[in-house]
């Protein structure tokens, strides 16, 4: 896929925020369920193993859906998404970390999220 401009982001971004808000639900059913089945683990009324192999499966068609629009998931807990872009002609990584707002954070893709500052404007 191709370079987002920051408008476009920001609209991928909006489209995408139901999906990231049940990313993050289904991840913590996943993992209440998951200590759940340890051994001595607490009782949860969300199920059992049916259940946290029905979570794994949704979390894979959520991270699927949002890499498929250009995206690119780089962390799960918390969640980043990245969106490609080009910014004064520089490749950079728009990025939105679970918990932003919006979409007003990017780094140079050189320099990973230690170089992560705020878009100017």
């Amino acid at each position: 896929m191709g370079l987002f401009t920051v408008a476009e982001a920001r609209t991928e971004l909006a489209r995408l925020l139901p999906v990231l808000a049940e990313l993050i639900r289904v991840r913590a059913d996943a993992a209440e369920l998951a200590a759940s089945l340890r051994p001595g683990g607490r009782d949860t009324s969300l199920g059992g193993l049916p259940e946290w192999k029905a979570a794994q499966a949704r979390l894979d068609d959520l991270m699927t859906a949002i890499q498929a629009t250009g995206a690119e998931l780089k962390g799960f807990a918390p969640l980043l998404v990245d969106f490609p872009a080009s910014l004064d002609g520089d490749d950079v990584l728009l990025c939105w970390l679970e918990g932003d707002r919006e979409l007003s954070w990017y780094h140079r893709a050189d320099l990973g999220f230690a170089g992560r500052r705020r878009l100017p404007g």
